[in-house]
């Protein structure tokens, strides 16, 4: 990910029309042709609409922002067709041109706006100093990692019942049964350690993204896990409307053996309405289909239809709905299911240069069939419901501490399959290295 160049600092901070931001930008080797030419003195500007050209630049300069430099120098031609005489444009155009190695245009940029703008001594400066240093560099973007350990203790790592009394049947079949030790809660403690890795593959933003987390108990060996997940993500945009894209396929691991795989699509989308600057707001399309290679009939088909907000400011603050729908195979216990996800996260600066984090998850699902008739004669309505706070500790420019604790609360209707958790964990993590 490359960082803003200092041209972008310093556009921003002269007077307009110089208020461009001088930024990398990308588009394929061509000449640049930026319709209606230098209008004849005192004439007036043709007629635009300056709400709509407002939110072009400002769309071009999140792209750069966002390292999406070919979104942004289309964004920056279409915005020059409407303000062909607004030199802070023309000046991202040409800079991002030098950046990407495209020379010749960049210079031929360059003499346009000397030629037209007369630009003031600051700005001439800055172009001066991008001849010298010429226009032969290619964009380049390291991969980011993140590695990370942790011990904790949990006191209910196997998700034992919260109660050992059991009953199977109704009316004049009903049992009750004592459920044997395997099935209530057995604590351990726990070390995990996981990896992070992401790689922008082109100019239009697109994310190759890697995650690998691994998890071992002391005792409860049975409850060892290890996931992995290979995604890729590309940028949109349809008119107004933007957003991301996303492919995914896991696989989870329990004792050494395959449990889950899982494939995923999903799309998120940013509607073209006007929100305050610091409020990004989306709606999220989810499909994923789950296999359980050692498991007969509980493979699953899964929509998800949903919106997030999140604040960013001081404090940082995320809120997402979705409802869900669960078609099952054939034959699977409880039959379809639906329900929904909330979850409302809260990041919040704290004294001596630490941060808090504060979350809340509930996820609600209603089966449509009896779970087992004659055994568990009961439609089956899970209510989970997740408790998360931490505070994170830097540890100079690229570690950090974090210590979490996280309370789960399941209530069930099936007395076998409701639980309660508690856990602690300290976690060390190492990244952009």
């Amino acid at each position: 990910m490359r960082a803003v160049s200092p041209p972008l600092l310093l556009s921003l901070l002269l007077a307009l029309p110089w208020g461009g931001a001088a930024a990398q930008a990308a588009a394929p080797q061509r000449d640049i042709v930026v319709a209606s030419a230098e209008p004849a003195t005192g004439a007036e500007p043709a007629a635009y609409a300056p709400v709509q050209q407002e939110e072009l630049y400002l769309e071009a300069m999140r792209a750069l922002a966002a390292d999406q430099p070919e979104r942004a120098n289309a964004l920056l031609l279409r915005f020059l067709e409407g303000e062909p005489r607004h030199a802070g444009a023309w000046l991202d155009l040409a800079f991002s041109q030098c950046t990407l190695g495209h020379g010749a245009e960049a210079e031929r940029l360059f003499r346009e706006i000397e030629t037209r703008f007369k630009p003031p001594p600051a700005i001439q400066e800055l172009i001066d100093q991008h001849r010298a240093r010429g226009c032969d560099t290619k964009p380049s973007w390291r991969p980011l990692w993140a590695l990370s350990l942790g011990r904790g203790y949990d006191n209910n790592i196997n998700q034992g019942a919260s109660s050992n009394q059991f009953s199977t049947g109704s009316g004049s079949t009903l049992t009750q049964w004592e459920l044997p030790p395997d099935y209530m809660p057995k604590p351990d403690y726990q070390t995990s350690a996981g990896v992070d890795y992401l790689q922008q593959l082109d100019e239009t933003g697109s994310l190759l993204i890697a995650q690998l987390r691994l998890r071992q108990n002391d005792s409860v060996h049975a409850q060892d896990s290890g996931s992995l997940q290979l995604g890729y993500e590309r940028p949109w945009q349809w008119g107004a409307w933007r957003g991301y894209g996303t492919v995914a396929v896991s696989v989870l691991q329990l004792e050494r053996q395959l449990y889950q795989r899982q494939e995923q699509v999903q799309v998120r989308a940013s509607p073209p309405l006007n929100v305050p600057d610091q409020l990004q707001w989306s709606l999220l399309a989810s499909l994923s289909h789950v296999r359980y290679p050692t498991r007969t009939k509980y493979d699953s088909n899964t929509l998800e239809l949903g919106t997030n907000l999140y604040w960013r400011d001081t404090r940082q603050v995320t809120f997402s709905l979705s409802g869900l729908l669960d078609k099952g195979q054939n034959g699977r216990l409880g039959g379809d299911r639906h329900g929904w996800y909330s979850s409302l996260q809260l990041m919040q600066p704290l004294p001596y240069n630490l941060k808090g984090e504060l979350g809340w998850t509930r996820q609600v699902w209603q089966s449509s069939d009896v779970y087992s008739p004659e055994i568990i004669d009961i439609v089956r309505h899970q209510d989970t419901r997740q408790l998360r706070a931490a505070v994170l500790m830097p540890l100079g420019q690229h570690q950090s501490l974090q210590l979490e604790w996280r309370a789960v609360r399941n209530q069930e209707n099936i007395s076998l399959f409701q639980y309660n958790s508690h856990a602690i964990q300290l976690n060390w993590r190492w990244d952009n290295f």
